[in-house]
């Protein structure tokens, strides 16, 4: 697994790829507009040709950007849900633009007398129907599961794989965002190897291997299945050092993403974060041992 941090965005694109480097970061996360609009300026295309460019010549990547967090792909209000999908097909767009590999966006919340079904099928309207709307190619859509609060959709590793294979037979390119503090706190227990295998095997005998291509890992400052989304730096939380050892040692994260996503003052807390993260994938793949040998 690569391993990076969710930049700042606030000196734009060539800024937020020297603060990748200056923290350590294999791989980033940034958003490609204000996440509190619904709309923003366009980006010259000199501008994100040479971004890509530049990422690949300091062999940063892959880059991931994360959606409005205005967007509900549950809305049930009809004026919510138009701008909900309008406002995603622009995400989709600008994210393809940078070269990104996937858009991160929340799976939303549920109408109060739903069923997960019913958000399921909404959840995959919502992402068909951007990905229409879009004038040009998109990027793939990642769907970041939910802590739990409130009328939160997507809290476990069923309705996870359920609103992706809707996504993808829907037509849509898809693949899942994991948010180790929103798991923890909607009662996925990440703490060792078995809760990070049943939640894995789940979801890829239902969706594939390879399904979750990006991982926020952010410790959990609320208590198991607190319904908190409250993020703690590494090992200084619920999930603990043991629980992230365990990620780095499951062969379905292999090809993943692990993206911090911590409090505190930049850059330290992302340096620091980023270097917890890159010692415990060391030991893991220490303890993992050699390959065996060639015939």
């Amino acid at each position: 697994m690569r391993i990076g941090a969710h930049v700042p965005m606030d000196g734009g694109l060539a800024a937020a790829l020297d603060y990748a480097i200056e923290t350590g970061s294999e791989a980033f996360q940034l958003f490609a507009k204000s996440p509190r609009r619904w709309s923003g300026p366009q980006r010259a295309p000199e501008e994100a040709a040479a971004f890509r460019a530049a990422c690949a010549e300091a062999g940063i990547g892959p880059v991931f950007t994360h959606a409005s967090y205005l967007i509900n792909l549950g809305a049930s209000d009809h004026d919510q849900w138009e701008k909900s999908c309008a406002g995603l097909a622009d995400e989709m767009t600008r994210a393809f633009e940078i070269g990104a590999a996937g858009v991160v966006v929340h799976l939303g919340t549920r109408f109060r007398d739903d069923d997960a079904g019913a958000c399921t099928a909404r959840v995959a309207e919502t992402v068909r129907r951007a990905a229409d709307l879009a004038t040009g190619p998109v990027a793939r859509v990642l769907l970041e599961n939910a802590a739990g609060a409130g009328r939160q959709y997507g809290t476990d590793a069923h309705e996870m794989a359920a609103a992706l294979v809707a996504v993808r037979a829907a037509g849509v390119a898809a693949g899942l965002c994991l948010d180790t503090c929103h798991a923890f706190a909607a009662g996925i227990d990440l703490r060792g190897d078995e809760g990070w295998a049943g939640l894995l095997g789940h979801i890829d005998a239902h969706c594939g291997p390879g399904s979750v291509v990006l991982v926020h890992a952010n410790d959990c400052k609320g208590e198991f299945g607190s319904h908190r989304d409250r993020h703690e730096w590494i090992g200084d939380g619920f999930v603990g050092e043991s629980g992230f050892a365990a990620m780095f040692a499951h062969p379905s994260l292999e090809s993943a993403t692990a993206v911090v996503e911590m409090p505190g003052e930049p850059p330290e807390k992302d340096i620091e974060n980023v270097s917890r993260l890159k010692r415990l994938r060391a030991v893991a793949g220490a303890f993992a041992g050699p390959g065996p040998e060639p015939a």
